[in-house]
């Protein structure tokens, strides 16, 4: 811990700040017991009261449980996504069927010119119009990803916010309106890092990793019809291969 003087927050959120920075680094696992209360104030070199209220913030936000018998401990995950690209199962329907309430707000709505990444995804011309929206989503009211989707605009015109506000599905509204059937077909998974408006979004701190999927969605003849990118929290989320092992 810095020295009183020169301290420019106050000192249980320098706690919050070391519990953040402890779990975010790869010792910590969802479910994983982080140090007890005595431990912690012991190390820091501070009151057990004032741990105690660094720990209470963190659970009041979701990054931190309490179990009476187990401590305190990363919270398990609560969403299991699947990394097949042959996977039909919306996200919405995969938290239904694990017994989770979805939910999803929508951050913003707007039209972009599409870039060069985003024009190859497409294939698209550069400078296209674009329909963009990102949406913020939660499991039982626990926010766990935010997706940034993109949309040739020429394809899908008249697509408006008020057609997403209520957390409509896109694919169910894309084919009632549009008669397009879409899939998502290309996927990419890897590792990221949060910045300020993810990290405050997904209760995470700032830099902290992130599971990212990048997925190209295609219609019934392969056009590619919709970009998305979801960042998720790595403590509610997991990827896993859903297809059964073959046997020997």
């Amino acid at each position: 811990m810095r020295d009183p003087v020169k301290r420019a927050k106050p000192i249980y959120v320098e706690v919050q700040d070391y519990l953040l920075d402890l779990i975010s680094g790869p010792d910590y696992g969802p479910g994983d017991r982080v140090p007890s209360e005595r431990a912690l104030a012991d190390t820091l070199g501070i009151n057990r009261m004032t741990v105690r209220k660094a720990i209470d913030k963190l659970v009041d936000r979701n990054v931190l449980e309490r179990n009476g018998t187990s401590g305190t401990r990363v919270p398990l995950v609560q969403v299991t996504r699947p990394i097949e690209v042959h996977s039909t199962l919306g996200i919405t329907r995969l938290i239904r069927n694990a017994g989770g309430k979805p939910g999803n707000k929508l951050l913003h709505f707007g039209e972009e010119k599409a870039t060069e990444s985003i024009a190859h995804r497409l294939g698209i011309a550069v400078g296209a119009d674009l329909i963009m929206f990102r949406r913020l989503r939660t499991v039982n009211d626990d926010p766990f990803c935010i997706e940034t989707s993109y949309l040739p605009a020429a394809r899908f015109t008249g697509l408006v916010a008020e057609d997403l506000v209520g957390g409509q599905s896109l694919y169910e509204l894309l084919k009632a309106r549009y008669g397009v059937e879409a899939s998502a077909r290309d996927r990419e998974i890897g590792v990221g890092i949060a910045t300020d408006l993810e990290a405050r979004l997904l209760l995470l701190q700032p830099g902290s990793p992130t599971l990212v999927l990048r997925l190209v969605a295609r219609d019934g003849n392969g056009a590619p019809i919709e970009y998305m990118k979801s960042v998720n929290h790595p403590h509610h989320v997991v990827f896993r291969n859903s297809t059964p092992a073959p046997q020997d």
